[in-house]
């Protein structure tokens, strides 16, 4: 094999012994003394093989070197940085012999036709793909370190190799973090890098920069597709395999109902990164403890009442964390240890439980909280007084005269805030010109219970409550039923 480096020194070197030094393949075998008829002539042929091949002999070395030596120059002029050799195993062997002849024309056309320049490079490899050829294998690793660096800094992974190897037999532990602190303990790419040396093509010799623009996107060169007459965004992504939201995120600038234009060139190359760089953190940080409600019935309570027996408190843990980052997104966060240093405390609702009957007892409680009646039922002021009035009493809570469920509860003309409650045994009571009023229709209420305020709404010459009670729809005079 023949090579040589692109420096003006070695240019100055024959090939022949250039050849033989960097490939060591150069052969020269030359009879020792021989014995011949003075007429025939001893001359020195040089047989040459490609490949272990023979192809012919030549009389002069220098046939080989110049055809070797012009190949490499033009190359040389391409290719300044890199080093060139002769892909083929040349070699040459010499022997002396009578009357030679020799294939000087042929085996030059030959060589020019079949010998190919070819770069000493190396292969840089991730997992079991090929990502490319670089000139040497210090460009090869900053590829690799200019990717990692993307994803964090210098510092950082020189920290990380010299701890590497000073403990590469350590068992690994926890980093020893304050709250609120957080490291990167690693990084590393998704797949195992190797390198090796390869003869190849000048033309696929890339620089760090292309090389590292391969590792992010996944591909040198970047398609796109100019827009024909009539096409639209669907049947373009499906020609190369593409979902519309794919094509769109690879074109910012267009949106689904996008007009397209004829000739408007889109990406059309789904970039995927070569390789993903995973970066492991450790963080410790203070969260707080959420507290829990606790639920406790009791039958002291009415069903649908409840009270906080306890407040809840959240409590504090500190959290030591591994996160995982990969490429930049963070794809899993463990917890490796926590300690409470507060312990929550649960806040504690009692429910009710005791159901209140619907149906009265029949006897009427009196509805309000003291008292006495103002005017009673019966004929005044010229019309009929169909209950009584209630004024002056301790305070102004208005009481259901009796277990039953609200049937009316809202403001009506000159009643103004009333309440009608169903006793649910033939009886129902009235109660009107209230200032507000607690209870629902549909609401079951106990005797004895809170169901307004007293007031002066609608037609009333003072804060009262007006009462009236009603049996199988007969109205009758409260007071023989009230106790």
């Amino acid at each position: 094999m023949f090579s040589r480096k692109r420096k003006q020194a070695k240019q100055k070197n024959s090939l022949l012994k250039k050849a033989i030094i960097s490939t060591g393949l150069v052969t020269v075998l030359a009879t020792g003394v021989v014995f011949a008829e003075e007429t025939d002539t001893v001359d020195k042929v040089h047989h040459v093989y490609i490949n272990g091949e023979y192809i012919g002999q030549v009389s002069d070395e220098q046939i080989v070197n110049q055809v070797i030596d012009a190949k490499l120059q033009v190359e040389e002029e391409k290719y300044q940085d890199i080093d060139l050799s002769i892909g083929e195993d040349v070699k040459l062997v010499s022997e002396l012999v009578f009357n030679p002849t020799y294939n000087n024309d042929s085996i030059k056309e030959y060589l020019e036709n079949h010998l190919s320049v070819q770069a000493q490079a190396v292969e840089l490899t991730i997992g079991d793909k090929v990502v490319g050829y670089f000139e040497n294998e210090q460009d090869a690793q900053k590829v690799i370190e200019d990717y990692k660096l993307k994803y964090t800094d210098k510092d950082t992974l020189d920290l990380l190799e010299a701890a590497k190897s000073a403990s590469s037999d350590t068992p690994k532990e926890l980093v020893d973090l304050e709250v609120g602190e957080s490291t990167i303990v690693d990084v590393t790419l998704s797949e195992d890098v190797s390198y090796s040396t390869k003869k190849v093509n000048p033309k696929e010799v890339l620089t760090v920069a292309e090389g590292l623009a391969l590792l992010e996107k996944g591909t040198l060169k970047e398609e796109t597709h100019a827009v024909q007459e009539g096409e639209v965004l669907g049947e373009i992504a499906s020609q190369y395999d593409l979902t519309i939201e794919t094509l769109l995120k690879l074109n910012p600038s267009l949106k689904e109902d996008s007009l397209l234009q004829i000739g408007q060139e889109l990406h059309v190359t789904e970039l995927k990164p070569f390789v993903d760089v995973i970066v492991t953190k450790e963080e410790k940080k203070k969260e707080d403890v959420s507290f829990e409600t606790e639920v406790v019935e009791s039958d002291e309570l009415y069903k649908g009442e409840e009270e906080v027996q306890q407040e809840g408190s959240d409590g504090e843990k500190v959290v030591h964390y591994a996160i995982e980052i990969r490429n930049g997104k963070v794809t899993s966060t463990d917890v490796v240890d926590e300690e409470m240093v507060k312990e929550p405390v649960n806040k504690v609702i009692v429910k009710g439980t005791k159901v209140i009957p619907s149906r009265g007892t029949g006897d009427l409680s009196w509805p309000t909280v003291g008292g006495y009646i103002s005017s009673h039922m019966g004929n005044r002021w010229g019309s009929y007084h169909k209950g009584i009035d209630i004024a002056r009493p301790s305070n102004r809570s208005i009481l259901a005269a009796d277990n039953g469920t609200i049937v009316s509860a809202g403001y009506q003309g000159g009643f103004g805030n009333k309440i009608e409650i169903n006793h649910n045994n033939g009886m129902k009571t009235i109660y009107a010109h209230l200032s507000s009023i607690d209870v629902e229709v549909g609401q079951t209420v106990e005797k004895g219970q809170q169901i307004g305020v007293m007031g002066s709404t609608g037609n009333s010459t003072g804060v009262h409550l007006h009462f009236e009670v009603y049996k199988d729809g007969k109205l009758e005079n409260p007071v023989d039923y009230l106790k």
